[in-house]
């Protein structure tokens, strides 16, 4: 019974299966998605160019002596004040010529003072005791010359006694101009030229002294500028040099990122213009090399930044965005719907008509910005692009939003 039941349910489905009606063709499928207007509005043109962020102010700081570093008073990571010590070097033997150098300052001053106030050397005392022995003797002979002459007048004394004293008046009188002249000229050349030797003297010292205390000032590693440390290679003990670097101090109130812009867009790029780097830093363009680099074809570009939070960091890569003008009526569709050809401003976009059909369109696109592409060709203001849901659609199939 069962068998039989079998078979005549067999029967039955090829009896079906031969007889049926022709079936209905498929429903064509219909996609959802999202869609936007090509709009109208102000483009803004950028150029864009990878950069490296530097320090306003940047010191490599090395010591002007070899001497053991005796004390650390900064450390890397801390900020530090203009003039602030940074370290400073073992200066005992240092500190001891000072004193020695202003020692010697002070006798030479003794010695130049001393001769400027008449306490002057033996060759200058002995020319003015002839003087005045010189002029003693002058003055002797010259009374007896004056009384023999008047002896002689009243016919006390012969003719010859008269010449004998009129002789030694002459002779005395020779002998002070002799050693009046004799003074005059120690004191005019001797006198001066000590005196010069003793100033000469008096410079050297405090030469010596201030060379002594530079050296001394030396011994103290000081911050030229407000910054960062952001190296430091020494550690108390370690002997430091003038060529090697103790300390790296950067400057990052405000960075300045250097940009490589390509030589055929460096010409829109003008000294004052606004300028991005990444993680939304703004400022201003600085300079504009008047050079091109030869190698690279490119012009270097320095955007400053102000940098209060330290958010951005020294010699960090990124890349600037320079704002050079507006399009005043550039069109603009989202910049994920674009799906570009690498390496190239051109892509596709799918634009849905007034039948709800898609159509994908050939583009070429301009300035990106804010998540959006200026589109140069392709497309038309008001018309619908598919902006969601475009992945995997086909020329021709319908959509609905």
């Amino acid at each position: 019974m069962e068998r039989t039941m079998r078979t005549a349910l067999f029967v039955l489905i090829l009896a079906l299966a031969g007889c049926g009606s022709k079936p209905e063709e498929a429903a064509k499928p219909v996609v959802a998605v999202k869609v936007a207007r090509v709009e109208k509005t102000v483009v803004p043109v950028v150029v864009r160019a990878p950069a490296t962020v530097y320090p306003r102010e940047q010191a490599n700081i090395a010591a002007r002596i070899t001497a053991p570093v005796r004390e650390l008073r900064a450390r890397m990571g801390d900020e530090v004040a203009a003039g602030q010590v940074l370290a400073v070097l073992e200066s005992r033997d240092l500190a001891g010529q000072r004193q020695e150098s202003a020692a010697a300052v002070t006798d030479a001053r003794v010695t130049l003072d001393r001769l400027k106030n008449g306490t002057l050397p033996g060759d200058l005392e002995r020319a003015r005791g002839q003087v005045a022995t010189a002029e003693a003797a002058l003055g002797q002979a010259q009374k007896i010359y004056e009384r023999r002459k008047e002896l002689f007048n009243e016919g006390a004394i012969p003719g010859r006694d008269l010449l004998v004293s009129e002789t030694d008046f002459a002779k005395a009188k020779t002998e002070s101009e002799v050693a009046k002249k004799s003074l005059d000229l120690i004191q005019n050349q001797s006198g001066e030229r000590d005196i010069k030797i003793s100033q000469s003297k008096v410079d050297q010292a405090e030469a010596r002294l201030t060379t002594s205390k530079a050296q001394l000032d030396f011994a103290e590693i000081r911050s030229p500028f407000a910054g960062t440390v952001t190296a430091q290679n020494v550690y108390p003990g370690d002997m430091a040099k003038p060529d090697a670097v103790m300390f790296t101090v950067m400057d990052l109130s405000v960075v300045v990122a250097r940009a490589q812009v390509p030589e055929g867009e460096a010409g829109a790029v003008k000294v004052g213009q606004r300028c991005e780097y990444e993680m939304g830093a703004a400022g201003k363009v600085t300079v504009v090399n008047k050079a091109v680099d030869a190698a690279r074809r490119t012009v270097e570009v320095w955007c400053e930044i102000p940098n209060g939070t330290r958010a951005l960091r020294g010699n960090v890569f990124g890349n600037v965005a320079i704002h050079t003008g507006d399009i005043p009526d550039g069109l603009v569709v989202p910049l994920a719907e674009v799906q570009f050809e690498e390496g190239t401003s051109k892509g596709t976009v799918f634009v849905a008509d007034e039948k709800k059909v898609a159509h994908k369109r050939e583009v070429e696109t301009g300035q990106k910005f804010e998540g959006k592409v200026q589109i140069r060709s392709g497309v038309a203001a008001g018309e619908m692009v598919i902006v969601e849901g475009g992945y995997g659609l086909a020329e021709g199939m319908e959509v609905k939003w």
